[in-house]
């Protein structure tokens, strides 16, 4: 997220290869064992778009407001929102010293606390359905169990030095994440890295994506997996679209101009959602980068999941605020 005051390619990345042992007497392989592509795990858009997926929204759409999940925090936010199973769960941070935040949980049409003191910006989950936060709190990114609140981290450093302040990521079918760390929280707990950039985690392999971002913002994925794209630049912001091959980003491409972007989402049809704090709207582009619709809001936002029955509803988070937008197409609950 960003800062309480509102101002506002670097090369793929490193990979190290894994040794393989051979053995004198390879074991038979019988002809009825599970092949190697049907044990790869399902791309988001195998998981969430299975079903007719619909029609894409043009025009001007129309957000409503959920009154029973609006509070009034005069210097706080709403963030991240996840769908998981048939809840929503987003943070609600303030600007007081530290950032303190929490995972709330809404759920047929009741708030709670999932998580207190969590410390957290943007959420995800991982192929386990467990929750994954980006906390600034501990300068890291954090799995946290549900049920118990227990939480264990991630990854915390590169090249010895703990993170600014994880703000929002991303996850492929098989857990190679992928994260942006600006420095708007950074004041949250001591130390930081010396720029601003987007990372990529592989097993126990940390590499950057990009260092070139002013405060890199959002991240998300096409439902194919082929494509990452980040949001970032603040006023003078754009969405840029990196090529995935194997898992390995690309040379970036900008996509649209933005105005201090925020997060995003992503439909089964591949329409991006990208969230401009400020300007208090959120504007739908296609894959190539042409605006296909705008969703005007009465503060500023910050982020949107898809989420829902059919994940057919957008739930969008901004100041103190939640609001949903129903959608004739299905998209990714985070």
């Amino acid at each position: 997220m960003r800062a309480p005051l509102l101002l506002a390619w670097t090369l793929p990345v490193i990979l190290l290869t894994t040794g393989c042992q051979q053995s004198s007497s390879p074991p038979v392989v019988d002809s009825t064992a599970v092949s190697t592509q049907a044990q790869t795990p399902p791309t988001a858009a195998q998981q969430y778009c299975q079903a007719e997926q619909g029609e894409a929204p043009s025009g001007e759409l129309q957000a409503q407001r959920i009154e029973a999940a609006s509070i009034s925090h005069p210097r706080g936010l709403y963030e991240g929102p996840v769908w998981i199973d048939d809840a929503l769960y987003f943070s609600s941070f303030t600007f007081e010293k530290g950032f303190p935040a929490q995972v709330l949980k809404w759920q047929a049409g009741q708030l709670s606390i999932a998580i207190d003191d969590a410390g957290s910006n943007g959420l995800a989950k991982d192929s386990q359905g467990q929750l994954i936060a980006a906390t600034h709190k501990y300068k890291a990114i954090s799995r946290y169990d549900l049920q118990s609140g227990v939480r264990e981290t991630w990854t915390n450093k590169y090249e010895g030095q703990v993170f600014n302040s994880p703000n929002d990521l991303t996850l492929t079918a098989s857990d190679v994440l992928f994260f942006t760390d600006p420095d708007y929280q950074r004041d949250a707990a001591p130390g930081g890295q010396d720029v601003t950039r987007v990372y990529r985690v592989a097993g126990d392999e940390i590499s950057v994506v990009d260092d070139t971002i002013a405060n890199p913002n959002g991240i998300s994925l096409s439902p194919d997996e082929s494509v990452l794209y980040v949001a970032g630049g603040e006023r003078n912001g754009f969405l840029r679209a990196y090529p995935l091959e194997d898992g390995i980003p690309g040379q970036g491409r900008d996509l649209a101009s933005l105005s201090i972007p925020d997060g995003m989402a992503i439909d089964c049809l591949g329409n991006i959602y990208a969230t401009e704090h400020a300007a208090q709207r959120i504007r739908v582009f296609t894959p190539t980068g042409e605006e296909i619709a705008q969703i005007p809001f009465d503060a500023n936002v910050t982020n949107a999941a898809f989420g829902g029955p059919e994940r057919k509803t957008l739930f969008v988070t901004g100041a103190g605020s939640l609001w949903s937008v129903e959608l004739d197409v299905a998209g990714l609950p985070y």
